[in-house]
Parts: C-alpha cells; sequence; structure tokens
C-alpha cells in the first residue's frame, strides 16, 4: 500500500468519524442505564428551602405554604431533570448522525483506493 496525502487525509477523517460516533454511543447508553437502571442518577439533593426562613429565624410562611412551595420546588426540579435528558439524547443522536456517515463515506473510499 502506498503512502500519499489522500489515503493519509482518509484514514484521518474516517478515524475521526468513528470516534464521534463512539462517543455519542457512550453519551446515549449513559443516558439509557441512567433512565432504566439508576433512576436516582440524577437527583440532587438540594438543602435550599426558598424564602421560608426571615434572617431572624422566623418563619415567613405557615406550614401549608411551606409545602406547596416545597411541592412547586421538586415538581420544577424534576421537570428540570426531563429537559436535561432530552438535551442529552438530543446531543448524542446529533453526535452519531454526524459522525456515521463521515466515517461510512470516508471508510468506503479508503476501501476502493485499495483495489
Amino acid at each position: 500500500m502506498k503512502i500519499n496525502i489522500k489515503i493519509l487525509y482518509l484514514y484521518l477523517f474516517s478515524f475521526v468519524g468513528l470516534l464521534i460516533t463512539v462517543i455519542g454511543s457512550i453519551q446515549l447508553v449513559d443516558l439509557g442505564i441512567k433512565t432504566l437502571v439508576f433512576k436516582d442518577a440524577d437527583i440532587y439533593i438540594n438543602n435550599y428551602e426558598p424564602a421560608l426562613y426571615g434572617r431572624d429565624g422566623s418563619v415567613n410562611v405557615s406550614t401549608e405554604e411551606a409545602k406547596l412551595i416545597k411541592k412547586d420546588w421538586d415538581a420544577a426540579e424534576k421537570a428540570n431533570n426531563e429537559r436535561n435528558k432530552q438535551r442529552q439524547m438530543a446531543t448524542s443522536l446529533s453526535i452519531i448522525l454526524v459522525g456515521a456517515p463521515l466515517y461510512f463515506y470516508h471508510w468506503k473510499k479508503i476501501q476502493k483506493e485499495d483495489q
């Protein structure tokens, strides 16, 4: 096999496409494992209780209001986690959709050059 600039270019871009595809696949598997197996992996413990206490330690809101605030806070955090999962899914699929054709195109060119 004769090595020239064209072959080097084809191998380089084939490798880059394969690497991009592998990275996207790893992210997709990570998301799947977190979603199906380790369901609490994205839950962050947050000790923040918004506006429940004043500077002097007095309670600013009633117990019922505190429960409602906590419920709203938990719902917002759950929605944020879902958005993050959707964002990671979109990113992973985009990476794979760019990397796979890049790899296959250049790899087929390499195979044609070797013949």
